[in-house]
């Protein structure tokens, strides 16, 4: 049973629906199982919890 996870910005729950399915029908093109067969985790991080160059994504 594959797992993915996202870790990004938050995203309103009708946008993660429409992450999921996209991503569910990936997997299956992909790896040939029924769709109940994959675990999709979305992690959201705040812009203050995420540094880049040593630079928080608030501060850009």
């Amino acid at each position: 049973m594959p797992v993915v996870t996202i870790d990004g910005g938050p995203l309103d729950v009708e946008k993660k629906r429409e992450l999921c399915c996209a991503m569910t029908d990936a997997l299956g093109a992909a790896y040939g199982h029924p769709k109940s067969a994959y675990i999709i985790l979305i992690r959201e991080n705040a812009r203050d919890n995420v540094a880049v160059g040593g630079e928080l994504l608030c501060d850009r």
